[in-house]
């Protein structure tokens, strides 16, 4: 007959510890790999991104352009901000601080260097406005010599007409285009399009413009749909019918109701001007620059138009997402850009470091007092704990642009002593089953299934806060409040695969499952020592200060319950002492 193998032959509890403690070994691994992985062949680091308060950064500072005789509220000014925030979150930058200055300028500060395509999402208002085109022509870039001109034989400059001799029709009726619009069309310099003001342009009346490169000249007609009615926008690349991309990089926009029924009368208008360029064109006109300027194909009523023009994948992805969180309120100007330091520094970033240090020494003390050399499996944890803490904050700031605040340290900080919780919960729930009278493995399984639930509830507490933190909070509170969330998810990851497996496996050694003093385990200081089945006698040989000791310990751990059916068993007893 084959003897058994040594695997088969291990105790159930040791070949789970093993098993999770192999996959613990797997998820630790695979970190190192991804983050490795970020730093040979990507633009990662092994150290995490700081935020604004420790590294520095740039700081932009936006005035509002409007036209004269007009003013700016504070309501616009909280939209904006509202507006850019979301901006800055999309494109994955952390920690990023966006105010009102003044009751007039908004300043952003964004954390690390800011690259171009960050920068563009803040500064483009996004002021999205489709006009019909009434001409286009190829861009004059040399300005008018007004010398050049001859001049009125009696002196007085011509005043040209600027009132339609018609009232025109729509917006795509060529009576928009007077004598003095006319004039302005042909003399138009595509260089000064930005000193122009088109971006704060009337939307009811015509435009003359030119596009994003500055090589077409447009006249375009009143705005027909507004930005303020686009739902949603996504970028993605040009498919044919057949479902074959061309390679071409679009923009996706959704309109809501509104938007659609308007999009369709005019698609419908500029299709049956088909042929007749380029009044059978329509002109997406994003701050006052003609983004693209179609010709329209066919009659499209479900209000998803597609934007197509010179865009990369960045620019794609940047636009829609400006397009997507609404355009601004108000067109703003670049009134600064400067580099700021960080307002807080090293010095306080090492003092937050220290802080942690000083916390983690004491938890330390605590549990080897408390705990004996069952306090080291808590160290152990936390250490645990640390490293998959770490890499994880440092892939996060590689993908997604995660950064490390003082705020964000000091959940980390915190994160310490809850972590070091659940630890306890579960050392005492061993403890109270050998206060039972069950053997040291008895006592881990035992001990393990009441205290999982305990810590659930509490971690999920402590999470659910966080969530609600992190989602109703702003700046650098929702870096405390990230990373109270992670570190509480991996507290739970450790006290499952590291510190109840390590548990099961020191139960199954001489020195602790003998009870010896210093393992914290030992059933004598505990209050009960177990002799047979179901029966207990009191500690031998132990001063009586420590049985009393012990017996209130005992007491002072009982449950509701246990309390409750102690005072029935005394009722009755004294009961039957009575009838006696």
């Amino acid at each position: 007959m084959a003897a058994p193998s040594k695997r088969s032959s291990r105790p159930t509890p040791v070949r789970k510890a093993w098993r999770s403690l192999t996959w613990l070994g797997v998820l630790i691994v695979a970190l190192f790999g991804i983050n490795a992985a970020g730093v040979i062949w990507g633009d990662g680091s092994w150290t995490p991104k700081l935020a604004l308060d420790l590294e520095g950064g740039t700081q932009i500072i936006l005035e509002p352009s409007v036209a004269d005789g007009e003013s700016v509220s504070q309501e616009q000014l909280d939209q904006a901000v509202s507006i850019i925030r979301q901006r800055v979150d999309a494109s994955g930058v952390s920690e990023a601080e966006i105010n009102t200055q003044g009751g007039q300028n908004v300043v952003v500060a964004i954390p690390g260097e800011l690259d171009e395509q960050t920068r563009a999402r803040i500064e483009s208002s996004a002021k999205l406005e489709l006009r019909p085109v009434l001409l286009a022509d190829a861009a004059t870039n040399q300005s008018i010599d007004p010398s050049a001109s001859p001049e009125p034989e009696d002196g007085a400059e011509e005043e040209l007409e600027s009132t339609p001799t018609a009232e025109p029709t729509d917006a795509s009726d060529p009576a928009w285009v007077t004598p003095a619009l006319q004039d302005q069309f042909d003399t138009f310099d595509c260089a000064a399009v930005d000193e122009s003001g088109a971006n704060v342009a009337p939307a009811d009346e015509p435009l003359v413009t030119c596009d994003a490169t500055r090589t077409i000249k447009y006249l375009l007609g009143p705005v027909e749909v507004g930005g303020e009615d686009i739902v949603d926008a996504t970028n993605g690349m040009v498919q044919t019918q057949t479902g074959a991309t061309t390679g071409q990089w679009a923009v996706n926009i959704i309109f809501n109701e509104r938007g659609a029924e308007q999009f369709a009368e005019v698609s419908q208008r500029l299709f049956a001007l088909n042929g007749q360029t380029p009044r059978d064109q329509f002109a997406f006109v994003l701050d006052g620059a003609v983004l693209s300027a179609p010709q329209m194909n066919g009659v499209i009523t479900d209000g998803r138009p597609q934007v197509t023009g010179s865009f990369t994948q960045e620019s794609s992805k940047a636009l829609a997402d400006q397009l997507k969180f609404g355009a601004l309120p108000i067109s703003f100007e670049v009134q600064s850009s400067d580099t700021i330091s960080a307002t807080l520094g090293t010095s306080q970033l090492q003092a937050g470091l220290v802080a942690g240090l000083i916390g983690l020494v004491l938890v330390v003390i605590y549990t080897l007092f408390q705990y004996r050399l069952l306090g080291t499996v808590t160290i152990a944890s936390l250490i645990i704990a640390g490293v998959i803490t770490y890499l994880t904050i440092t892939i996060l700031s590689w993908r997604e642009g995660y950064r490390l605040s003082l705020a964000g340290i000091a959940g980390l900080i915190v994160a310490i002593g809850f972590t070091a919780d659940s630890f306890i919960v579960y050392f005492e729930r061993v403890r109270d089953e050998l206060r039972d009278g069950r053997p040291l493995v008895g006592a881990v399984e035992a001990g393990w299934k009441r205290a999982l639930r305990t810590v659930l509830s509490s971690k999920g507490m402590n999470l659910l806060a966080a969530i609600v933190l992190f989602i109703l909070a702003v700046g650098s509170v929702r870096g405390f409040a990230f990373t109270l969330g992670l570190t509480t998810v991996i507290d739970v990851i450790v006290v499952i695969l590291f510190t109840h497996p390590m548990l099961q496996l020191l139960a199954q050694t001489r020195f602790f499952s003998s009870g010896h003093p210093w393992s914290g385990l030992d059933p004598k200081a505990l209050g009960a020592v177990y002799r047979g089945r179901a029966e207990f006698r009191k500690p031998v040989q132990v001063p009586a200060t420590k049985v009393a000791s012990s017996s209130r310990e005992a007491q002072r751990r009982q449950t509701i319950a246990e309390r409750k059916a102690a005072q029935v068993d005394a009722t009755v007893g004294a009961g039957e002492s009575k009838e006696s």
